[in-house]
């Protein structure tokens, strides 16, 4: 369960639980959503084939984590509540999602099997369930490099990184022969699914003209998405640009968020270092990591509107009973750079009494991952509007 930790300073942090970190390497476990039986078993495609991937999420799979309940709790800075119920959007079914997991196998070895268990159920909940609401989401189960990888460095070895990425590249290859029948594609990662899912579009859909007029965006969060220094294409991409407002299609969302500058060592918001090389970027000079604020699309701070799994422990004074809470106009956003980093700002703007709960860096982990833990949570409202903005404008 998402667990509230002191901060100090009258809030408490909303933190998950977290492993030991590893140099490079990443990682990311969520509260248990409670369990989801039956997701994740292979089934005949919609073409009468047989599909050669585990799905975690499948449109119409029984107990589909990505079609989680979205009822929410909206609590503000006087404590005041409100709940609403979030509906799919009616285009949602004409577009897919491909979603790719971050690191959340407990496997023994370096690489995770295609086993469906209880901590990929959870992140998918918490991570790509709100999607449901602009698309049909679909999420295979690859050999990503697991926990024990992290620990002990494996994470970064070649054959664990080719062993992940093959395998996701063959869910690929499966999901557009037998599954997508042609429709327009968002695609969303965190962390290691970030890493896998920077390789799998420079080498499936930033070479194709085809599938990049398919390509309604990319959400790569926590992977250091590259560019040249000033520039919006080039570096990780060489055709897909990062996105300049939420109107624009065919390119990339990207950001790791932070709420201080990032240390010289960080795992993420610099080039050529951390996460850049489980996607092999290692250029780090002439080159940036992408910033694209998911509120503004610009340099100017927005308020983000964070979307966050059920809290089990109370909101001081307040009774959150829905899978969801958001705080709104608790946190500002705004990409900034500085000393060869580029990073999202969060800023908490919580005055006193205000009940609700603020991120603060996981002490298991430290400032040099930021708020990594929670990078899609922190914005998943506005990256959700994001898609469904960037649908509506959607011309194939």
């Amino acid at each position: 369960m998402v667990r509230l930790m002191g901060t100090g300073h009258g809030h408490r942090a909303l933190s998950v639980v977290t492993v030991a970190a590893a140099v490079g390497a990443l990682a990311l476990l969520v509260p248990s959503m409670g369990p989801v039986p039956g997701a994740g078993a292979a089934a005949p495609s919609s073409t009468g084939a047989a599909s050669t991937t585990v799905w975690l999420c499948r449109p119409g799979q029984a107990e589909d984590p990505c079609a989680y309940d979205t009822a929410t709790t909206t609590v503000t800075a006087q404590g005041a509540t409100s709940i609403s119920t979030p509906t799919p959007a009616p285009t949602a079914p004409r577009f897919d999602c491909f979603y790719v997991y971050p690191t959340s196998s407990t496997e023994p070895g370096n690489n995770a099997d295609l086993t469906v268990q209880s901590s990929e159920i959870d992140v998918a909940v918490a991570q790509a369930s709100q999607f449901s609401r602009v698309c049909d989401v679909w999420a295979p189960m690859y050999r990503q490099a697991t926990e024990a990888a992290l620990t002990d460095g494996a994470a970064l070895r070649p054959a664990v990184i080719a062993t992940a990425y093959d395998s996701l590249l063959s869910a690929w290859k499966d999901f557009l022969a037998h599954h997508d029948d042609g429709k327009p594609i968002v695609f969303i990662g965190h962390s290691q699914g970030a890493a896998m899912l920077i390789k799998l579009l420079r080498a499936q859909v930033d070479p194709s003209p085809t599938l990049r007029k398919r390509m309604v965006s990319a959400i790569i969060l926590g992977g250091n998405v590259q560019v040249p220094v000033g520039a919006d294409v080039g570096g990780s991409f060489r055709s897909i640009p990062t996105c300049r407002s939420a109107a624009q299609t065919s390119c990339v969302i990207a950001y790791s968020s932070f709420g201080a500058p990032p240390p010289a060592d960080a795992v993420f918001g610099r080039p050529g270092q951390g996460v850049s090389l489980q996607s092999g970027q290692t250029v780090s000079q002439g080159e940036q990591v992408a910033c694209v604020n998911p509120v503004t699309f610009s340099g100017q701070a927005g308020d983000l509107q964070p979307l966050f799994p059920r809290v089990t422990t109370s909101v001081r004074q307040v009774q959150v009973t829905t899978p969801w809470v958001s705080f709104p106009g608790l946190y500002t956003a705004q990409c900034e750079q500085g000393d060869g980093a580029t990073w999202l700002q969060v800023t908490a703007t919580a005055a006193p009494g205000d009940p609700r709960s603020v991120v603060a860096n996981s002490p298991a982990l430290g400032p040099n991952w930021g708020y990594h833990l929670e990078d899609v949570n922190l914005a998943l409202g506005n990256l959700v509007a994001d898609v469904g903005q960037e649908e509506a404008g959607f011309h194939t």
